[in-house]
């Protein structure tokens, strides 16, 4: 939003339910003072670990790197180049065994010299950018979570309203799929601070979230019974 970016991702992945396991789905490229970029990854895990394992390989490297990207489209064109050199190194492979090349990311933040942007990077290597007609992408489980973003979140929301949308948003999710779980993890930028120090893992305990959840839940429930009933006369075609 025009007030910075608002980043969320659950922690779960799952190859059937007896193999459910917890792995951050959240990196952050941080140079405080002059810029902050987030990385959000879903689909695959080895394909999508293999890629920021290469973006972190380039960087200790010191050659090209999303430290040293000059600008946001140029960072998410690199995510894009690593996804595709897995993809040639291992896509063959993963074909023989029936295994479709799922990955799909999220890059967002701010270079220093320009606003803040965010991108959907397929598994092909491509993306697109957000706008401010379009001001949010979601990867992974998303059908259950959207409704609340369509509905409540804009360009011009404020940035601890985006962050209280973003969770309802995650916990209808959590709701409705069991292949997405707690913890989670969150984090806000504000525009032009040029750090990542506000972040939370927030687990089942937290007192927040367990608060949200219930007082959501309630309060459809309490909008639900105060709708008007159906009136048969009024509704039947004429």
């Amino acid at each position: 939003m025009d007030a910075g970016m608002v980043f969320l991702s659950d922690t779960r992945t799952n190859a059937g339910v007896d193999q459910i396991n917890t792995f951050r789905k959240m990196s952050v490229f941080e140079q405080p003072g002059e810029r902050v970029l987030v990385l959000l990854s879903a689909g695959n895990l080895a394909i999508t670990q293999a890629v920021v394992s290469l973006l972190y390989e380039r960087q200790a490297k010191e050659g090209d790197s999303l430290l040293k990207a000059p600008d946001m489209f140029e960072a998410a064109r690199h995510v894009g180049e690593c996804v595709r050199e897995v993809h040639r190194r291992d896509a063959e492979s993963l074909q023989a065994f029936g295994i479709d090349f799922n990955a799909s990311f999220l890059l967002g933040g701010q270079i220093k010299g320009e606003s803040p942007r965010l991108f959907y990077i397929y598994a092909a290597g491509n993306f697109v950018e957000a706008t401010a007609d379009t001001p949010y992408f979601q990867i992974g489980e998303s059908k259950y979570g959207k409704p609340i973003l369509d509905r409540i979140f804009n360009w011009a929301s404020p940035l601890e309203e985006a962050a209280k949308c973003a969770l309802i948003s995650m916990d209808s999710t959590l709701k409705s799929n069991l292949s997405v779980g707690l913890p989670l993890d969150l984090m806000c930028y504000r525009r032009d601070s040029f750090t990542g120090e506000r972040r939370l893992r927030i687990a089942a305990d937290n007192p927040y979230f367990k608060d949200l959840h219930e007082a959501w839940s309630e309060r459809i429930k309490h909008a639900f019974a105060e709708l008007p009933g159906l009136d048969w006369e009024q509704c039947s075609v004429k």
